[in-house]
């Protein structure tokens, strides 16, 4: 696979403003007139966030609150009703998603970290929005089988053009293994139905040894996902061990590799693989090494930055950065590095606002939600 070239702009985090009458004077320009403002300030671990039809965000912390951010920045109290989670290192309350019918239903849906017997995993969960309050919360699905530990649990929530769920879900590091076996969910991307039941159409309904419930396999920790524009199929992307993060084009039934293969090697510096791919195992359509720590996904299809149109935008954690990805056809040929050296924070999630920004949040013990816009075009 043909690597990208590297094209690096800088740019600078800048004071405080809100969603709807931003100051310009308070934004501070930054590299191609390109400007960063503060939304919110001072969120814990902010995770995942989802934009409701009212221009209002959802945002889960991950210590297991879930908030409202208002059209002028202010985070309301926490939402009650959310489930009880296991805050416990990598875990916790983690993605959120608004229902396709939510203007009508107002069903939101949480991804997070259950306490179980014999340990812990990821579960997904629904409650109709009241005001501040979940009501009728009732979880749709648990990982299986529940393990001890603290690492690899996903987790975004993704909603196909014909309502179906899909769930991403990590290896939790102790169940590498398990990633390859199909009669388990750990290190796999799961599609149901929105309460939970499974789609027909799903490519191992019928099989003996495999769960209905998944839609494909080999996969380590999958943090970012969303679907592609034009032809709606789920692409996401993964932290590989040290070295090897991937992009791939999710399809159903595929093999992603792990652990069998991968780009990277192991933190001891042991080998892997001598190859990230082999017959069988779907490659990756983009890959890094060194890491860069991915998490969130989004395909750009705003106005405001009409040169960024089809572009794919992934969020750096230890790297503190936003990478711009082009395309030609589902072949990468340009990485643009964003916020090299300017951020200093963890950015978690990436998404498009529906006034056509750019929205991050910064996975900090004081996180943010950020803004990203041409400048002087409030």
């Amino acid at each position: 696979m043909q690597r990208a070239t590297t094209a690096a702009s800088t740019l600078v985090v800048v004071a405080s403003l809100a969603f709807c009458a931003p100051s310009v004077a308070d934004a501070s320009a930054v590299d191609d007139g390109i400007e960063l403002v503060t939304v919110t300030s001072g969120l814990e671990h902010p995770w995942g966030m989802a934009f409701m039809p009212d221009g209002r965000v959802l945002v889960t912390e991950r210590p297991g609150r879930l908030r409202i951010i208002d059209r002028d920045g202010k985070a309301g109290p926490p939402i009650a009703g959310v489930p009880v989670v296991e805050a416990v290192k990598q875990g916790g309350l983690l993605d959120v998603a608004l229902d396709p019918a939510f203007a009508t239903n107002r069903l939101v849906y949480l991804a997070y970290t259950e306490p179980r017997e014999g340990g812990n995993g990821t579960s997904v969960a629904r409650g109709v929005l009241e005001r501040d309050s979940l009501v009728g919360v009732q979880v749709i699905f648990r990982q299986q089988p529940a393990m001890q530990g603290g690492y690899h649990f996903g987790s975004r929530l993704v909603f196909d053009r014909g309502g179906r769920l899909f769930v991403t879900l990590g290896d939790r590091n102790v169940g590498r293994a398990q990633a390859q076996t199909l009669d388990n969910t750990i290190g796999k991307i799961v599609r149901i139905n929105s309460d939970g039941s499974i789609p027909p159409d799903n490519p191992f309904v019928g099989r003996e040894g495999a769960l209905p419930e998944i839609w494909s396999y080999g996969h380590r920790n999958v943090q970012g996902a969303a679907l592609h524009p034009v032809t709606g199929e789920l692409w996401a992307n993964e932290h590989g061990p040290k070295g090897g993060d991937e992009l791939n084009r999710v399809l159903p039934g595929r093999n992603y590799g792990w652990p069998v293969v991968s780009y990277g090697v192991e933190y001891s510096g042991g080998k892997i693989s001598d190859s990230g791919t082999a017959p069988g195992i779907e490659p990756p359509v983009h890959y890094w090494v060194p890491s860069i720590a991915i998490s969130g996904l989004m395909f750009y299809t705003g106005e405001r930055f009409p040169a960024w149109r089809g572009s794919a935008f992934v969020g750096g954690l230890k790297s503190q950065q936003l990478v711009r990805l082009r395309f030609d056809g589902d072949r990468v040929v340009e990485e643009e590095r964003l916020l090299r050296g300017g951020l200093k924070e963890r950015v978690r999630d990436v998404e498009q606002g529906p006034d056509g920004y750019i929205y991050l949040l910064t996975d900090e013990e004081t996180g943010r939600l950020l803004r990203l816009q041409p400048a002087g075009k409030p």
